[in-house]
């Protein structure tokens, strides 16, 4: 079977958050031209087009290109990455930049879904990470997504230097206000070569102790999962029926297309990655040579620590035969010695055929997949 998902990576935002380590450029209106010219010929590498069930415009910001330029860009993307029949298709938007306006212009093209970067309620954090809008603006962008018809999801960040746990409860209500379909929730990462990094190494910015970004998780699954989410991977919820499937068939191990700088693809058991430089990315395509920066031709044995990982991350965890019939390995030869370390250790439970991580698990979740994936 072909793929059935597609990202595509738009580069572009106004500025650089001082925590945000993703592929883009900031200030360079001037490349939007060459952006388009280049994920068409990225794309037309396909040679023919690939239909698609979910498709994630991921950035960057997407919403950051003038109306002219994202008609343009949703022409092309849908001539080589036509939606299925009841598929569903994704755009990341900065709140400011939503206007009922673009909201139809998306809709109109078949977006069925947006995630907007909230990020948080508060104004002192908002200013400390460096966002553009207000509260005031997420709400205004809430409306506009819902009166077009479309599902809505928000991003929250908790963790943010000085922050308590009231701040983060008050964001928390304030997201809930609003009534969501899926809200993802964050740690603040210290990503090196931010300039948040570089700050607190000056002693400018201190992190939340482990103690209190522990509860801060913990406040928003009790919050989210009474006001009737599902808690279906580490870090999204949803009301049941709007999980983002996207995201979901990358977890399940299903492979994905991808374009755009920085794009990672998993296709014919390959993962690769495109050059994290816009400015190499574009003058890679316009020569016409790859854009590719790393690949990786993975084996059966890979392929099925990956599934396990990904698997993982899911709240319902893996079912062993599932795991069997898809990988062609036991679940238990997989887990191997580690995994029965940790399932020991209650951070891994086996109830049934299911494996899932223990409410322990969850809090150190990346470190026990990062075990796993050890040889």
């Amino acid at each position: 079977m072909p793929p059935l998902s597609a990202y595509l990576h738009v580069p572009f935002c106004t500025h650089r958050c001082g925590y945000c380590n993703f592929t883009l450029v900031s200030g360079r209106p001037d490349l939007v031209g060459p952006f388009l010219d280049a994920i068409e010929r990225e794309l037309s590498q396909l040679g023919t087009p690939r239909p698609v069930r979910t498709l994630f415009f991921g950035g960057g910001t997407p919403t950051y290109l003038p109306a002219d330029a994202l008609e343009r860009f949703l022409k092309i993307v849908r001539h080589w990455h036509p939606l299925e029949p009841g598929g569903e298709w994704s755009v990341e938007a900065n709140p400011l930049d939503v206007t009922p306006a673009l909201i139809a212009q998306l809709a109109a093209a078949g977006v069925t879904r947006i995630s907007l970067g909230a990020q948080s309620f508060s104004p002192r954090k908002l200013k400390l990470l460096e966002r553009d809008h207000s509260a005031q603006g997420v709400a205004a962008a809430v409306v506009a997504v819902r009166e077009a018809g479309l599902q809505v999801s928000l991003d929250l960040i908790f963790g943010v230097p000085a922050e308590t746990l009231d701040e983060w409860q008050a964001d928390l209500d304030a997201a809930l206000s609003l009534q969501p379909d899926h809200v993802s929730t964050y740690g603040l990462t210290w990503e090196h070569g931010t300039s948040y990094w570089t700050r607190r190494e000056r002693g400018e910015l201190t992190p939340v102790d482990e103690e209190t970004e522990r509860a801060m998780y913990q406040t928003a699954i009790t919050t989210l999962t009474t006001a009737g989410f599902e808690h279906y991977e580490v870090s999204n919820f949803a009301r049941p029926g709007f999980q983002c499937r996207h995201n979901v068939l990358c977890w399940q191990g299903e492979e994905y297309y991808a374009a755009g700088p920085g794009a990672a693809r998993y296709v014919a058991d390959e993962r690769s990655v495109n050059h994290r430089s816009t400015t190499t990315w574009l003058r890679l395509v316009e020569q016409g040579k790859s854009p590719i920066a790393e690949r990786e031709q993975l084996t059966s044995w890979e392929r099925a620590k990956e599934l396990l990982v990904f698997g993982l991350r899911m709240r319902t965890g893996i079912d062993s035969a599932w795991f069997h019939g898809k990988s062609g390995y036991p679940l238990s030869q997989v887990l191997g010695d580690r995994g029965g370390r940790l399932i020991q250790q209650q951070l891994l439970l086996v109830t049934g055929e299911q494996l899932f991580l223990s409410d322990e698990g969850l809090f150190i979740a990346d470190a026990i997949c990062e075990e796993l994936l050890r040889e």
